[in-house]
């Protein structure tokens, strides 16, 4: 008889631990209280330990094809003079592989079609993790910062924390194949390709948690980066009206958790790191995550087992990726000392480079 997993989320890590689990030979379930898979989302950046867990799964041939590979990476000032350059092509050149683009949707359009479609329940909603711990082998908690899961199984201390900025994002016509991020008084704005030759961008302000524009939020985002140099006000001017724009305050995971797992049930993810979208590495992490665990649950008989060495592999390292995340966070939203932020960040990347 095979072992059953009942896998809480239906984003990119719970499909893809579906996914994976389903080919080591497990029973699955995975349970998304949305109606329909999610269909919003700007770009993804999948760096080369994401492609191999997606090589895994069969699809990151499909990603590398549909993806708008990323050629180059600067950090400018709002004028449009260069901080640094980002040298992507050295994360090609020592992993074998690049940086490719994606968009939330087309991922998990991939991921979704890659698992059975009766493997997939959605508009169910799991508000009691112990009783899906008594009817499933493993329960995998795959639903995201907010989780609720997490809250029951480790307390109220586990709620994700306010990072203190809020972001917007979206999505405008005409192609661009480069990516930038520009870096102000406590403000970001980025620019990045999409595989449809259209462009992403997103925008940060340090603020109070909750906050929103009487004005509208195309409003304030002129307001805020309106004289900032001319990539960034080719964006702004190609927003026309709200629904163009999502806002959202960025949130992490702060203390971290002491283990990923409880009982039989185990976190991958948001629910077990979030971390502020810095890196860029959310769901690169996810995508790995539930790659490890499925081949430890895969390999090994004893769930508990399995489950312990899935926490010893992945719990420290994707710590310390959510804390470089959080120290990154904090320096892009510096008011003071600016001139010395943009020399110790360029000075930080010529010698470490980005993490791959």
């Amino acid at each position: 008889m095979s072992r059953r997993a009942g896998i809480i989320g239906g984003g990119i890590g719970g499909v893809a631990a579906g996914v994976m689990l389903h080919r080591a030979g497990w029973s699955v379930r995975v349970f998304e209280r949305a109606a329909t898979p999610g269909g919003t989302g700007t770009a993804l950046g999948m760096w080369p330990e994401a492609l191999r867990a997606l090589d895994a799964m069969g699809l990151g041939d499909a990603v590398r094809d549909i993806g708008a590979r990323q050629r180059s990476g600067d950090l400018l000032r709002p004028n449009g003079s260069r901080i640094t350059t980002v040298d992507v092509a050295a994360t090609a050149r020592r992993t074998g592989d690049g940086v490719h683009l994606i968009s939330r949707p087309a991922l998990l359009r991939l991921l979704v079609a890659a698992l059975p479609s009766d493997r997939l329940s959605l508009g169910t909603e799991i508000s009691d993790v112990a009783a899906l711990q008594r009817e499933y082998d493993v329960v995998v908690v795959a639903d995201g910062i907010f989780s609720g899961t997490r809250t029951a199984l480790f307390g109220p201390t586990s709620r994700a924390r306010y990072a203190g900025c809020t972001a917007w994002r979206g999505t405008v016509d005409g192609a661009i194949d480069t990516v930038d991020e520009t870096w102000g008084r406590g403000k970001r704005f980025g620019i990045t390709p999409r595989e449809d030759g259209r462009t992403n961008w997103f925008a940060t302000v340090r603020t109070t948690e909750g906050g929103r524009s009487p004005e509208g939020e195309v409003a304030a985002l002129r307001a805020h980066f309106g004289d900032w140099h001319e990539g960034v006000r080719r964006v702004l001017a190609n927003l026309h009206d709200e629904t163009e724009v999502l806002r959202h305050d960025i949130y992490d995971l702060h203390p971290p958790l002491p283990t990923f797992v409880r009982g039989n049930a185990v976190l991958i993810g948001d629910a077990a790191h979030a971390m502020t979208p810095d890196l860029g590495r959310g769901a690169c992490e996810a995508l790995v995550d539930a790659v490890t665990l499925a081949g430890h649950l895969g390999r090994t008989p004893d769930v508990q087992s399995a489950l312990a060495a899935y926490d010893r592999e992945r719990r420290r390292p994707v710590q310390r990726l959510a804390r470089l995340a959080r120290i990154m966070n904090r320096a892009a939203q510096m008011r003071r000392f600016v001139p010395l932020r943009d020399v110790t960040v360029r000075a930080a990347l010529a010698v470490g480079g980005p993490p791959s």
